[in-house]
């Protein structure tokens, strides 16, 4: 019989806090393990009971605590809670193991198959197929790497104990004890502020340990689940954001740029040339035993390798030269020497397809003369790697906002006699102007002109993207995503700029090796998106950059959307803008490559990967979708290697079976499209009420929420805000998303849905009728109840304890109140349950484990914040705050 899940994760978290419970004892004493295990009890007893006098007993354990032990008690719970996380992860590792569920290729064939679509038109959809994962260093990680790590040795550890024979059981505890003791001694907080080398160092780490070994065995597998295709092409790569998004982040320079590709592409040859090595350490196939191809004979012959040993090895001497090829072209590129020198001299290969073409000689001789042997293994395993990785590893991205693009423009306009004031214009003026200075090959630029800072920055790193594309191949570079896309000028300025550095090349046809890309963020942004992508692709110059590749992609936000005018509403008005531009592209003759921001929190897109791509509107994925993953969800989807296996069969089967499969009916009843208008439209009237038309607001949002603290953890390198100013518009959408969570509040999350359809007038049987049988509408419920679940009103409110002025407190968190209970209430009503995740049980079972550790972090958190506030300079009090929001994100694992 299979183990429910509570049941496992149960069996597995009381046996790993166990061995942190020795730990504590025999590290820290009898009367510390005894302190921490007494609140322990008290907080489960309260979840259990949920009486008065159990939540006095709480209430009395902590407040009995003094500073030192309170710091120690919160990093207690925070560890506990990463614990649980590890425990968690163990179980979905054995759960996902095998092509039983849907989330999988096989799943996803099955599922066609039963609706009549075969695996040929699998194969037809796959030929012209992109799915990306895209990594950025966007800030709502609060865990170390050294964190990190230390969680991934136990779950390793733990694996190992739990599929081993009686008598090694023993000797891997203590393995596990150790490792836990380390864990335990490890500082939680970083104790400087990262930097963008930090952050680069971060990316590149998931990519070695998961990405890189992980990817190809994928496509292998996947291989067999296809039938042996001829050919399956490599659809399934990763992009970065680490090191090329400068927008608002004014320490990503050239230099950076520069740094983040050569340390990508160390990871990638690094792995290359120790496969290479091990390859020629294993084929010692002599020619007197067995013969070769001629084009792998003259592989071998131009080795350098001389030693008379390996004379009749012919494979050994090919792949030396391999060898020694690449570690010549290894310099270059990592600015670094290799770490083990090669047999002598040889000729760089000048890109990564030269090095697969000879890799496939190799790889061809073996099946000539030795059959399907070698039709897997490492080395057409160490030949995907490169076809998917390259010299590059990761496609990085280049980001900015549209303001300092037209800044930089207009002081170059200005600086070279074309035009006084660029950005006195309009914009029909500004695209004339822009399409004129498109024509022609004369440059704007000077060196011998006093250019701004800024305007010096973004041309050098142009000049770098420009270096980095040749050093490190066309696929290295190539997007330039535009922020804050509010017009067709926005996208003419970058091509503008390209062309100042040679990546924009005029003519007839002209042509781009970097393709500007659209940001729509703002509800207004989402809404004028189609028009603006109207008029932009029917531009001629346009259509000669574009039609060679067929495709367009638009990038389209949540984060911001969100924070603009509600979860609901963003919701809605991404999937009409999708459906839109779905439209224009199909009229312009290209398909739609989208490119989602979505960020962990439902508040910022987060929820399901696999229930979001069947959720996406009819006919706007097409084998094709770019998908940022952010802040923890980075660690929790890819720090583990099979765990990153899981994750990226689950994006790419879901791709495909949204793809493919049969659409049950239209889109949506036209009663339906129309009453989300209307749910939409209240939803955002409820919601901007509250948040920017409220007096006060922002002065209760800054007082009852950890923002101020959260801005001193050292999380990422970018600042909290946009501007100096303490404003709900200036504040970037991670943080305020983050803050709403650490304060269980959750608002992004859920707010105004309960409002709009109570204003709506909508009827229960038809709002029933959407939940059952549309998956858009299904799904963003699901999201927003596992919010619900993870929210608390009750902390919440003494959350608002800490605002000064108690009448805007009561005033603010009396809106939110009732907003929750007619949201819960409607919510309930509409999935026909009498509580939150009645239907889910496994989810709320997870969920409710972990309340009594994280509530009890809630309620120091409040006393620390409000030491601190009323002037406490004690270090101790905010490394007890920093703590506390550590574990707090820990346990509701996507909080930002």
């Amino acid at each position: 019989m299979v183990q429910a899940l509570p049941d496992l994760l149960r069996t597995s978290v009381r046996f790993l806090g166990r061995v942190l419970g020795d730990v504590i004892r025999a590290e820290d004493g009898e009367a510390v393990f005894n302190q921490i295990e007494d609140i322990r009890r008290a907080s489960v007893g309260f979840h259990r009971e949920g009486t008065a006098a159990a939540a006095t007993l709480v209430a009395d354990r902590l407040e009995g605590l003094s500073l030192p032990d309170t710091v120690r008690f919160a990093h207690s719970f925070a560890c506990f809670l990463q614990i649980t996380n590890i425990a968690e992860d163990q179980i979905q590792r054995r759960r996902g193991r095998g092509d039983d569920r849907p989330d999988t290729l096989a799943g996803a064939l099955r599922s066609l198959e039963a609706e009549g679509v075969g695996v040929d038109a699998v194969m037809t959809l796959l030929e012209g197929a992109l799915v990306a994962p895209v990594i950025t260093a966007h800030p709502s990680e609060v865990r170390r790497k050294s964190v990190l790590d230390r969680q991934g040795a136990i779950a390793d550890d733990l694996d190992a104990f739990e599929n081993a024979n009686p008598a090694d059981r023993s000797r891997l505890e203590r393995e596990l004890m150790r490792q836990v003791s380390i864990f335990w001694r490890t500082r939680l907080l970083r104790n400087v502020k990262l930097g963008v080398g930090d952050e680069i160092e971060n990316a590149v780490s998931y990519f070695e340990r998961s990405f890189l070994p992980e990817l190809p065995r994928l496509y292998a597998h996947w291989l067999d689940v296809l039938g042996e295709p001829a050919r399956l092409p490599s659809f399934l790569r990763v992009g970065s954001w680490v090191g090329g998004d400068r927008d608002g982040n004014p320490f990503v320079t050239q230099a950076v740029m520069r740094q983040a590709m050569a340390r990508q592409s160390r990871a990638a040859l690094r792995t290359y040339l120790d496969q290479i090595h091990a390859l020629g350490a294993e084929l010692s196939i002599s020619a007197g035993l067995a013969g070769v191809t001629p084009q792998l004979q003259a592989l071998a012959d131009a080795s350098p390798d001389l030693s008379r040993q390996r004379a009749d090895e012919p494979y050994r001497r090919a792949l030396s030269n391999i060898y020694a090829r690449l570690a010549a072209a290894y310099p270059a590129l990592t600015d670094e020497p290799p770490a083990r020198p090669a047999a002598g001299p040889a000729e760089p290969y000048d890109g990564p397809d030269a090095l697969r073409a000879d890799l496939q000689i190799v790889l061809d001789s073996l099946l000539a003369r030795h059959g399907q042997a070698f039709a897997r293994g490492p080395l057409p395993d160490l030949i995907r790697a490169v076809e998917i990785f390259g010299f590059h590893l990761a496609r990085l991205d280049l980001r900015q906002n549209s303001a300092v693009h037209a800044r930089v423009v207009a002081e170059l306009l200005k600086g070279a006699g074309v035009c006084a004031d660029y950005e006195a214009l309009d914009e029909e003026a500004r695209c004339a102007l822009l399409l004129g200075e498109l024509s022609h090959g004369r440059l704007l630029h000077t060196p011998f002109a006093d250019y701004s800072e800024e305007t010096r920055r973004e041309y050098d790193i142009l000049n770098a993207a420009a270096d980095i594309k040749h050093r490190y191949g066309r696929d290295a570079i190539r997007a330039h995503i535009v922020s804050n896309t509010t017009s067709m000028s926005d996208l003419l300025e970058v091509y503008l700029l390209l062309k100042e550095v040679g990546l924009f090349t005029p003519g007839d046809p002209a042509r781009t090796q970097v393709f500007a890309e659209p940001l729509f963020e703002t509800i207004a942004d989402l809404r004028a998106a189609p028009d603006i992508m109207r008029r932009y692709l029917a531009l001629p110059l346009i259509r000669q950059l574009v039609e060679p590749v067929g495709i367009q992609e638009v990038m389209i936000g949540y984060s911001d959307s969100n924070k603009d005018g509600s979860y609901l509403t963003s919701t809605w008005e991404l999937h009409q803008a999708s459906l839109a531009l779905a439209e224009v592209t199909r009229e312009a003759g290209l398909r739609l490559q989208l490119f989602h921001g979505r960020g962990g929190a439902v508040g910022r897109g987060g929820g399901s990967s696999f229930d979001a791509l069947l959720a996406q509107p009819q006919g706007t994925i097409g084998g094709r979708i770019r998908i940022t993953e952010q802040g923890e969800v980075v660690a929790n989807k890819y720090a583990d290697p099979e765990l990153a296996r899981q994750s990226l069969e689950t994006l790419a089967s879901g791709v495909v079976l949204a793809s493919l499969r049969r659409p049950a009916g239209p889109e949506m009843a036209a009663p339906h499209g129309a009453l989300m208008d209307s749910l939409a439209g209240e939803a955002m009237g409820a919601y901007r009420a509250l948040v920017y038309e409220t007096p006060g607001f922002a002065d209760y949002f800054f007082a009852a929420t950890p923002i101020s603290e959260i801005a001193d953890l050292n999380i990422g390198s970018r600042p909290t805000s946009r501007q100096a100013k303490r404003t709900i518009e200036g504040l970037r959408a991670i943080p305020w998303v983050f803050s709403w969570s650490q304060s269980r509040a959750l608002l992004p999350g859920w707010y105004g849905f309960g409002s709009a359809v109570a204003r709506s007038g909508a009827p229960l049987s038809q709002l029933k009728e959407m939940y059952e049988a549309w998956p858009f509408f299904s799904s963003a419920l699901a999201n927003m109840e596992m919010v619900l679940a993870k929210g608390d009103m009750a902390i919440a409110g003494r959350y608002a304890g800490l605002v000064e002025d108690r009448g805007l407190a009561d005033r603010v968190f009396g809106q939110i109140r009732a907003e929750w209970d007619r949201t819960t209430e409607a919510l309930l009503a509409i999935t026909g349950q009498a509580s939150v995740l009645e239907k889910n049980p496994d989810l709320a079972a997870v969920i409710r484990s972990r309340l009594p550790y994280i509530d009890p972090l809630n309620h120091l958190q409040i006393e620390l914040i409000r030491r601190r506030r009323a002037g406490d300079d004690d270090p101790s009090v905010l490394d007890g705050i920093h703590l506390t929001i550590n574990g707090v994100a820990a346990g509701l694992r996507n909080t930002g």
